[in-house]
Protein backbone atom coordinates (compact mmCIF):
# COMPACT_ATOMS: atom_id res chain seq x y z
CA UNK A 1 0.00 0.00 0.00
CA UNK A 2 1.02 3.74 -0.62
CA UNK A 3 0.65 6.74 1.23
CA UNK A 4 1.13 9.99 0.11
CA UNK A 5 1.73 12.76 2.75
CA UNK A 6 1.81 16.25 0.98
CA UNK A 7 3.61 18.90 3.55
CA UNK A 8 1.71 22.12 4.36
CA UNK A 9 0.43 24.00 1.50
CA UNK A 10 1.38 27.91 2.02
CA UNK A 11 -0.95 30.74 -0.31
CA UNK A 12 -1.73 30.12 -3.93
CA UNK A 13 2.00 29.65 -4.74
CA UNK A 14 1.36 26.18 -2.76
CA UNK A 15 -1.79 25.28 -4.00
CA UNK A 16 -0.51 25.86 -7.79
CA UNK A 17 2.65 23.77 -7.43
CA UNK A 18 0.44 21.01 -5.34
CA UNK A 19 -1.79 20.86 -8.62
CA UNK A 20 0.96 20.51 -10.62
CA UNK A 21 2.34 17.46 -9.42
CA UNK A 22 0.12 15.70 -7.02
CA UNK A 23 -1.71 13.92 -10.14
CA UNK A 24 1.51 12.52 -11.41
CA UNK A 25 2.97 11.24 -8.17
CA UNK A 26 -0.14 10.13 -7.11
CA UNK A 27 -0.36 8.17 -10.51
CA UNK A 28 3.38 7.26 -11.30
CA UNK A 29 3.25 5.52 -7.64
CA UNK A 30 -0.31 3.46 -7.42
CA UNK A 31 -1.01 5.85 -4.17
CA UNK A 32 -4.26 4.36 -2.30
CA UNK A 33 -4.25 7.38 0.25
CA UNK A 34 -3.86 10.92 0.09
CA UNK A 35 -3.82 13.22 2.98
CA UNK A 36 -2.88 17.40 2.73
CA UNK A 37 -2.21 19.38 5.11
CA UNK A 38 -3.60 23.15 4.03
CA UNK A 39 -3.01 24.76 7.33
CA UNK A 40 -1.46 27.91 5.26
CA UNK A 41 -3.30 27.00 2.29
CA UNK A 42 -5.60 30.68 2.13
CA UNK A 43 -2.99 33.47 2.09
CA UNK A 44 -0.82 31.42 4.32
CA UNK A 45 -3.03 31.81 7.33
CA UNK A 46 -6.03 29.13 7.71
CA UNK A 47 -7.98 27.26 4.86
CA UNK A 48 -11.34 28.13 3.58
CA UNK A 49 -14.18 25.59 2.90
CA UNK A 50 -14.06 26.49 -0.75
CA UNK A 51 -9.85 25.86 -1.11
CA UNK A 52 -10.57 22.96 0.91
CA UNK A 53 -13.11 21.85 -1.92
CA UNK A 54 -10.41 22.52 -4.43
CA UNK A 55 -7.36 20.48 -3.02
CA UNK A 56 -10.11 17.37 -2.35
CA UNK A 57 -10.99 17.72 -6.28
CA UNK A 58 -6.51 17.36 -6.84
CA UNK A 59 -7.37 14.07 -5.26
CA UNK A 60 -6.50 14.24 -1.42
CA UNK A 61 -9.06 12.10 0.41
CA UNK A 62 -8.51 14.07 3.88
CA UNK A 63 -7.01 17.17 4.77
CA UNK A 64 -5.19 18.33 7.80
CA UNK A 65 -4.74 21.45 9.59
CA UNK A 66 -2.90 22.89 12.80
CA UNK A 67 -2.69 26.08 14.63
CA UNK A 68 -4.38 28.55 11.87
CA UNK A 69 -7.27 26.22 11.46
CA UNK A 70 -9.47 28.80 13.33
CA UNK A 71 -7.68 31.72 11.45
CA UNK A 72 -11.12 31.58 8.38
CA UNK A 73 -13.84 31.60 10.62
CA UNK A 74 -16.05 30.40 7.64
CA UNK A 75 -14.16 26.79 8.39
CA UNK A 76 -16.11 26.76 11.89
CA UNK A 77 -19.43 26.69 10.26
CA UNK A 78 -18.38 24.25 7.54
CA UNK A 79 -17.11 21.72 9.77
CA UNK A 80 -20.09 21.70 11.81
CA UNK A 81 -22.13 20.96 9.02
CA UNK A 82 -19.94 17.61 9.20
CA UNK A 83 -21.10 14.22 11.05
CA UNK A 84 -19.28 11.61 12.70
CA UNK A 85 -20.73 8.90 10.59
CA UNK A 86 -20.37 10.70 7.65
CA UNK A 87 -18.04 10.47 4.54
CA UNK A 88 -19.08 13.51 3.11
CA UNK A 89 -15.82 16.30 2.72
CA UNK A 90 -16.41 18.53 5.64
CA UNK A 91 -15.86 15.40 7.98
CA UNK A 92 -12.62 14.56 6.47
CA UNK A 93 -11.38 18.06 6.70
CA UNK A 94 -9.57 17.78 10.65
CA UNK A 95 -8.32 19.62 13.81
CA UNK A 96 -6.02 18.60 16.07
CA UNK A 97 -7.26 16.20 18.13
CA UNK A 98 -5.90 17.16 21.16
CA UNK A 99 -7.27 20.83 21.81
CA UNK A 100 -9.43 22.00 24.12
CA UNK A 101 -12.77 20.07 24.52
CA UNK A 102 -16.15 22.18 23.08
CA UNK A 103 -14.34 23.10 20.03
CA UNK A 104 -15.96 22.39 16.32
CA UNK A 105 -14.80 19.50 14.23
CA UNK A 106 -12.76 16.31 14.80
CA UNK A 107 -9.50 15.17 14.70
CA UNK A 108 -9.65 11.80 13.43
CA UNK A 109 -11.10 10.41 10.14
CA UNK A 110 -11.96 6.71 9.99
CA UNK A 111 -12.46 5.51 6.09
CA UNK A 112 -11.57 2.88 3.38
CA UNK A 113 -9.21 3.00 0.34
CA UNK A 114 -11.08 1.99 -3.29
CA UNK A 115 -9.67 -0.92 -2.82
CA UNK A 116 -10.95 -1.85 0.65
CA UNK A 117 -7.85 -1.17 2.91
CA UNK A 118 -9.54 0.61 6.47
CA UNK A 119 -7.27 3.59 7.57
CA UNK A 120 -7.44 6.39 9.96
CA UNK A 121 -5.65 9.95 9.63
CA UNK A 122 -4.70 11.51 13.11
CA UNK A 123 -4.03 15.50 13.14
CA UNK A 124 -2.64 15.66 16.04
CA UNK A 125 -0.79 18.97 17.74
CA UNK A 126 2.64 19.67 20.05
CA UNK A 127 2.04 21.46 23.09
CA UNK A 128 5.55 23.36 22.97
CA UNK A 129 5.14 26.74 22.18
CA UNK A 130 1.41 25.97 20.88
CA UNK A 131 -1.21 27.73 22.55
CA UNK A 132 -4.52 25.17 23.22
CA UNK A 133 -3.21 21.68 23.10
CA UNK A 134 -3.93 19.06 25.61
CA UNK A 135 -0.82 16.86 26.41
CA UNK A 136 -0.57 15.25 22.84
CA UNK A 137 1.01 11.69 24.38
CA UNK A 138 -2.02 11.26 26.28
CA UNK A 139 -4.44 12.18 23.53
CA UNK A 140 -3.21 9.93 21.04
CA UNK A 141 -3.18 6.89 23.93
CA UNK A 142 -6.79 7.74 23.86
CA UNK A 143 -7.16 7.77 20.12
CA UNK A 144 -5.23 4.56 19.44
CA UNK A 145 -7.75 2.43 21.51
CA UNK A 146 -10.63 3.01 19.63
CA UNK A 147 -9.06 2.68 16.20
CA UNK A 148 -9.58 -0.56 14.38
CA UNK A 149 -7.57 -0.20 11.09
CA UNK A 150 -3.87 -0.91 11.05
CA UNK A 151 -2.97 1.51 8.38
CA UNK A 152 -2.56 4.46 11.12
CA UNK A 153 -1.36 8.06 9.87
CA UNK A 154 -0.56 11.01 12.53
CA UNK A 155 0.53 14.20 11.36
CA UNK A 156 1.89 16.05 14.08
CA UNK A 157 2.14 19.33 13.66
CA UNK A 158 4.50 20.77 16.40
CA UNK A 159 7.23 23.17 16.73
CA UNK A 160 9.72 21.96 18.65
CA UNK A 161 12.09 18.77 17.07
CA UNK A 162 12.70 16.79 20.48
CA UNK A 163 8.90 16.37 20.93
CA UNK A 164 8.56 15.15 17.21
CA UNK A 165 11.07 12.48 17.38
CA UNK A 166 10.11 11.77 21.27
CA UNK A 167 6.58 11.43 19.55
CA UNK A 168 7.96 9.07 16.57
CA UNK A 169 9.88 6.86 19.06
CA UNK A 170 6.49 7.12 21.54
CA UNK A 171 4.03 5.92 18.47
CA UNK A 172 7.10 3.10 16.95
CA UNK A 173 5.41 0.40 16.24
CA UNK A 174 1.39 1.49 17.09
CA UNK A 175 1.13 3.22 14.23
CA UNK A 176 2.05 3.24 10.21
CA UNK A 177 4.00 7.08 10.04
CA UNK A 178 4.26 9.82 12.26
CA UNK A 179 4.89 12.53 10.06
CA UNK A 180 5.75 16.15 11.14
CA UNK A 181 4.35 19.30 10.18
CA UNK A 182 4.55 23.37 10.94
CA UNK A 183 7.96 24.52 10.63
CA UNK A 184 7.81 24.97 7.17
CA UNK A 185 11.61 23.25 6.80
CA UNK A 186 11.84 19.43 5.13
CA UNK A 187 14.03 17.73 7.59
CA UNK A 188 16.07 15.08 6.25
CA UNK A 189 15.85 12.35 8.53
CA UNK A 190 13.13 9.90 7.08
CA UNK A 191 13.58 6.24 8.32
CA UNK A 192 11.58 3.49 8.83
CA UNK A 193 12.20 3.23 13.16
CA UNK A 194 12.72 -0.38 14.14
CA UNK A 195 8.73 -1.33 15.10
CA UNK A 196 7.51 -0.26 11.49
CA UNK A 197 6.27 3.29 11.60
CA UNK A 198 7.38 5.69 9.06
CA UNK A 199 8.86 8.68 10.81
CA UNK A 200 10.54 12.58 9.43
CA UNK A 201 10.43 15.26 11.76
CA UNK A 202 8.79 17.77 8.87
CA UNK A 203 7.79 16.44 5.94
CA UNK A 204 8.04 20.82 4.50
CA UNK A 205 6.40 23.25 3.00
CA UNK A 206 4.16 22.76 -0.03
CA UNK A 207 4.76 26.01 -1.19
CA UNK A 208 7.11 29.48 -2.32
CA UNK A 209 11.14 28.74 -0.84
CA UNK A 210 12.03 32.20 -2.14
CA UNK A 211 10.69 33.71 1.29
CA UNK A 212 11.15 32.85 4.86
CA UNK A 213 9.02 30.09 5.49
CA UNK A 214 6.44 30.99 2.87
CA UNK A 215 6.03 35.17 3.56
CA UNK A 216 7.51 37.59 1.92
CA UNK A 217 11.08 38.12 2.81
CA UNK A 218 11.67 41.58 2.76
CA UNK A 219 8.48 42.14 5.22
CA UNK A 220 10.25 39.35 7.97
CA UNK A 221 13.74 40.94 7.40
CA UNK A 222 12.03 44.03 8.42
CA UNK A 223 10.66 43.19 11.35
CA UNK A 224 13.75 41.62 12.54
CA UNK A 225 16.04 44.17 11.64
CA UNK A 226 13.85 47.48 13.50
CA UNK A 227 11.62 45.26 15.58
CA UNK A 228 8.24 46.93 14.35
CA UNK A 229 5.59 44.83 13.33
CA UNK A 230 4.04 44.82 9.72
CA UNK A 231 1.41 43.01 7.62
CA UNK A 232 2.79 39.67 6.18
CA UNK A 233 1.72 38.63 2.84
CA UNK A 234 2.76 35.15 0.88
CA UNK A 235 5.32 34.89 -1.13
CA UNK A 236 5.39 33.71 -4.82
CA UNK A 237 8.49 32.47 -5.81
CA UNK A 238 10.13 28.85 -6.45
CA UNK A 239 7.35 27.42 -5.17
CA UNK A 240 8.05 23.76 -4.37
CA UNK A 241 6.29 20.89 -3.35
CA UNK A 242 6.96 18.88 -0.51
CA UNK A 243 5.84 15.48 0.33
CA UNK A 244 6.54 11.87 2.12
CA UNK A 245 5.92 8.47 -0.39
CA UNK A 246 4.92 5.85 2.62
CA UNK A 247 4.92 2.35 1.61
CA UNK A 248 3.42 -0.17 4.06
CA UNK A 249 1.51 -3.71 4.76
CA UNK A 250 -1.77 -2.98 4.44
CA UNK A 251 -2.61 -6.07 6.42
CA UNK A 252 -0.15 -5.31 9.45
CA UNK A 253 0.22 -1.44 8.92
CA UNK A 254 3.91 -1.49 9.35
CA UNK A 255 5.94 0.67 6.87
CA UNK A 256 8.31 -1.02 4.82
CA UNK A 257 9.77 2.41 3.37
CA UNK A 258 9.55 6.52 3.66
CA UNK A 259 11.15 8.36 0.68
CA UNK A 260 11.21 12.44 0.84
CA UNK A 261 10.26 14.25 -2.14
CA UNK A 262 10.72 17.66 -3.35
CA UNK A 263 9.13 18.93 -6.34
CA UNK A 264 9.33 22.09 -8.56
CA UNK A 265 8.54 24.65 -10.73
Amino acid sequence: MKILFVGDIFGHAGRKIVREHIGHVREANAVDLTVVNVENAAGGFGVTPGIAEEIFEMGADVLTTGNHVWDKRELIDYMKSAAPESRERPRRVLRPVNMQRGVPGYGIYEGTTQSGVDYAVVNLMGRVYMTGTNDPFEAIDAVLKGIKAKVIVVDFHAEVTSEKVAMGWYLDGRVTAVLGTHTHIPTADERVLPGGTAYQTDVGMSGPYDSVIGVERELVMHKFVTGMPGKFEAAKGNAKMCAALVSCDAASGRATAVQRLMLGE
